[in-house]
């Protein structure tokens, strides 16, 4: 189910932007998802946490997470195809690799992390080969900001690691998803042509199945398979997730790959798979325990 639905917010994305401008649609898109977190949260009886460190990491969180990478992404979709905007955004795992080991003291690079990471770039060069040595245009720049949201959302990923296993899943979103929604609805509104902006079921559509599925369910979900699976298994995620957007880009809005775009894909999603094969192998050598449930 996560990822089949985050699979295909990349397509959503593109079929809100048919009527709504990038900056509006994503800030009223986390309006409502946080409304939707402070309702489930009333509901469960969770409060708020307000120590100091929370609040410096609500943030960061805010900002780094949501508010410049969302940003960046739905600028993007303008120009690049939902499909390999996926794919490129499927550098956010060899970025959480390379930070980890950098700022967490026991995270640790294996053979097996390095040639994927690799691999995984030199798919991104083959896919951005057709634009070497060429002006530069939207699509390129589009490109260069998804990976910049992807580079950029695993430094938050790791920070969270390291200072926020405190934080409630729910209350973690909550603050940040509201300040992007108040900051990014307020910048769409005032430097977007709101002209361009209408009323439209597609339009409509997009905001809340992003609002609800793409940022509650996901975000809820992929915490609470934190708790319960193995985060080996949950990494797959960066695997099958970009395979998902590509099926529905095809389907639904006949995204064709060029030849470079299809090899360079394949290698990203190997080198994916190919990072955690150090980890599948440490996986299998340990014990099965078994639980009552």
């Amino acid at each position: 189910m996560l990822c089949f639905i985050w699979g295909s917010t990349w397509l959503v994305i593109r079929l809100g932007l048919e009527s709504l401008t990038p900056f509006f649609s994503v800030g009223v898109r986390f309006l409502f998802a946080s409304l939707f977190i402070f309702t489930l949260m009333k509901i469960r009886g969770l409060h708020l946490q307000k120590d100091k460190i929370s609040i410096r990491l609500y943030l960061i969180m805010g900002f780094f997470s949501f508010v410049i990478p969302f940003g960046l992404v739905y600028w993007a979709e303008q120009f690049v195809p939902s499909g390999i905007a996926s794919v490129l955004f499927a550098v956010f795992p060899f970025f959480v690799v390379i930070f980890s080991y950098f700022f967490i003291e026991d995270a640790s690079i294996d053979i097996f992390k390095i040639a994927g990471t690799v691999l995984g770039f030199s798919g991104i060069t083959i896919i951005f080969s057709d634009q070497f040595g060429a002006e530069i245009t939207d699509y390129l720049i589009g490109m260069t900001a998804i990976i910049a949201s992807a580079t950029m959302q695993a430094g938050i990923v790791v920070t969270m690691k390291k200072y926020g296993n405190h934080l409630n899943p729910l209350s973690m979103n909550f603050i940040p998803m509201l300040i992007a929604g108040i900051c990014m609805t307020l910048i769409g509104w005032t430097l977007e042509d709101t002209s361009k902006i209408s009323i439209e079921l597609s339009g409509a559509f997009s905001i809340l199945y992003l609002a609800f599925f793409g940022s509650l369910v996901t975000f809820t979900s992929y915490y609470w398979l934190l708790k319960k699976i193995n985060i080996v298994i949950l990494s797959f995620t960066a695997f099958i997730t970009p395979i998902t957007a590509l099926i529905l880009g095809y389907l639904i809005y006949n995204e064709n790959l060029t030849s470079n775009d299809f090899i360079g894909s394949a290698l990203v999603l190997i080198g994916v798979l190919g990072a955690n094969i150090g980890n599948l192998r440490k996986l299998k050598r340990q014990p099965i325990i078994k639980t009552n449930v």
